[in-house]
């Protein structure tokens, strides 16, 4: 069905070992699994008063747990990006030809309503499909994809 998946992961959410597992079972025996953590470069004010060693130490940290969260999974492929997030998820989707986009969301709140949600603005704007794993689901309930349109609700 598909063979190129995309699974964004937020280091500081816990539903990313969840995504790739569906992602890994969508693949079936032969795919590609791209594990990508977009890091938000600090706002313009912010940007003045953070020292570049901080800025560094940052990433290096992130590295260190994206290595963490997929070294253990010979399939996938982790990179990080700097970048705004939703944008980022787009553009390496489209430019690594990704057929379909697996990620995580939380439960909307009253600003997800006015500025929307990462996975929201994704699912919105993205030009491939998408599956989005809500991350008040739990290990008993096993989720199902459900294909409506260009997205897959899980």
């Amino acid at each position: 069905m598909y063979k190129k998946f995309l699974v964004p992961i937020a280091l500081d959410h816990g539903v990313s070992k969840g995504t790739l597992e569906i992602a890994k079972a969508l693949t079936g025996s032969a795919g590609e699994i791209s594990a990508l953590h977009v890091s938000e470069a600090p706002l313009g004010a912010v940007r003045n008063y953070v020292d570049d060693a901080a800025k560094e130490e940052g990433l290096a940290r992130a590295r260190a747990e994206l290595r963490a969260r997929t070294e253990h999974l010979a399939d996938v492929k982790a990179e990080m990006v700097i970048g705004h997030t939703h944008r980022s998820i787009i553009d390496c989707a489209s430019t690594q030809g990704i057929d379909c986009i697996v990620m995580g969301a939380h439960k909307p709140g009253f600003s997800d309503h006015l500025l929307g949600s990462t996975a929201a603005r994704v699912v919105r704007h993205a030009p491939r499909h998408r599956a989005r794993l809500s991350q008040h689901m739990t290990q008993a309930h096993s989720p199902t994809v459900h294909p409506t349109r260009k997205a897959f609700h899980l």
